[in-house]
Order: structure tokens, then C-alpha cells, then sequence
């Protein structure tokens, strides 16, 4: 399988490297700063960019008949365009805030506790992201995805707020530390006890590799897809 890389970055070169192993081929490592390069020759593309280019390498791809798995977090005041347009050209796409099998287990959880502790006002919920010093977007993709499975399913909450409390809001506390790939921790509290579910990330390798695994998924398919998709689970 012949893959292109938008963005090459850290997350970039790791996932270069799985697929390397798994035997692909890369055939193009687009960097924040490239905006002319050629897309056709890849039979899909995996995007890790930045916000600000993101919704532009994904249209690239789904304007070329290129499939795309992206990443990026940031950009999806977008995602609507995104999927409009992969409904037009009839492409395919699957975006993702984590792509590892963990988290995707994890964000199931997430949502069976929400719906558990619905009825239970007695508990309030917090949640609380950490991620390495380079991370652009706070809160991360991922505690958004935590959050909203939180609301969807918790009759509680109807927002999420970014270090703050507020009425009916989830309150997230994002810290940035050096060296930290990825911890996510939900705690439900009430005065005589707390509930707390966590993921934590070792390395960049379980992000990578699901994003491999879902480019190898996608290809051959058309439409709008989630890891859910391409894991079978939920």
C-alpha cells in the first residue's frame, strides 16, 4: 500500500515507521509549510498535520479519489465541509481524536459509566487531560470525545467548559507537561466516595498503529467512518 504522510511531525515518523514494518510504502511526507505537492500517487493518506492546514489536506485527498484517515484535532468547525464533501465526491474518510485501540475501549466505557451514573446527583463529574508540551489544542480531541460521550449519555450535563465550573457543565483541566504522551482521568465524586475511570498512554506506538490499521481498513471503501468502524466495537 502506497501511503501518503500529511504532516511529519512526531506522531509522523512513528506512524512511517509501523507502516514501514508492516510493508507499505511511503510515497510522500508532506510538511506544515508544503502546499504543492502531488497527492495521486498514494492509495490513501494519513493525516497528522496541524489545525490551520487539516481541512485543507483532507479536501486535497477526497478532491483526488484519495482516501483519508486524519488525526489532526482542532480543525472541526470544518468537520461538517469535510463530510459534505467526501459525500459529493464519494471518497472516503475516517477521522478520529484518538486512534488508539485503548482509548476507542476506553471511550465505550466512558459512555456505559455516563449512562450508569445518570440518575446518581449525587456524583459530579470532572475530567482532567495531560499531554506533552508540543500538544497545540486544549483541550485535546480526546477529552472532548470523552466529554460529549459524558453528555450524550449523562442527563447532567449539557456543555463542557475549559478550566472552569459552571452550572451543568463538565469542567475539564487540561495540563501540558514535557515527555507525557497522553493521560485521561474521569472522576465522578460525591461526599462519601469517588469513581474514577483513566487511560493512560505509554508511547506514541497504540496512536500510530490504529492509524496504520485504519488507513489499511479504509482502503477500497467509500463513505464517512469512525474507528468503531474499522475495530467492530460499539
Amino acid at each position: 500500500m502506497n501511503i501518503a504522510l500529511l504532516g511529519y511531525g512526531r506522531m509522523g515518523q512513528t506512524i512511517e515507521k509501523i507502516a514501514i514494518h508492516r510493508g507499505h510504502t511511503i510515497v510522500l511526507k508532506v510538511d506544515k509549510d508544503d502546499t504543492d505537492y502531488d497527492i495521486s500517487k498514494a492509495d490513501v493518506a494519513i493525516d497528522f498535520s496541524i489545525p490551520s492546514v487539516a481541512f485543507g489536506n483532507i479536501s486535497n485527498c477526497l478532491n483526488n479519489n484519495i482516501p483519508v484517515v486524519s488525526g489532526t484535532t482542532g480543525w472541526l468547525s470544518d468537520y461538517d465541509k469535510a463530510i459534505a464533501l467526501c459525500k459529493e465526491k464519494n471518497g472516503g474518510f475516517i477521522y478520529a481524536s484518538n486512534f488508539s485501540l485503548g482509548v476507542n475501549i476506553f471511550f465505550e466505557l466512558n459512555k456505559t459509566l455516563a449512562k450508569m451514573m445518570s440518575n446518581l446527583k449525587q456524583y459530579n463529574v470532572s475530567m482532567e487531560e495531560i499531554h506533552h508540551t508540543k500538544k497545540l489544542d486544549a483541550p485535546s480531541g480526546t477529552a472532548i470525545t470523552l466529554a460529549e460521550g459524558i453528555i450524550d449519555h449523562n442527563q447532567n450535563y449539557d456543555a463542557w467548559k475549559l478550566d472552569e465550573r459552571a452550572k451543568n457543565a463538565l469542567p475539564i483541566v487540561a495540563k501540558r507537561i514535557e515527555d507525557v504522551p497522553g493521560t485521561h482521568t474521569v472522576n465522578y465524586e460525591s461526599e462519601v466516595d469517588t469513581i474514577t475511570i483513566e487511560h493512560i498512554a505509554h508511547n506514541r506506538q497504540g496512536f500510530a498503529l490504529g492509524a496504520v490499521v485504519a488507513a489499511e481498513w479504509l482502503v477500497g471503501k467509500t463513505g464517512v467512518f469512525s474507528m468503531n468502524d474499522v475495530l467492530n466495537i460499539g
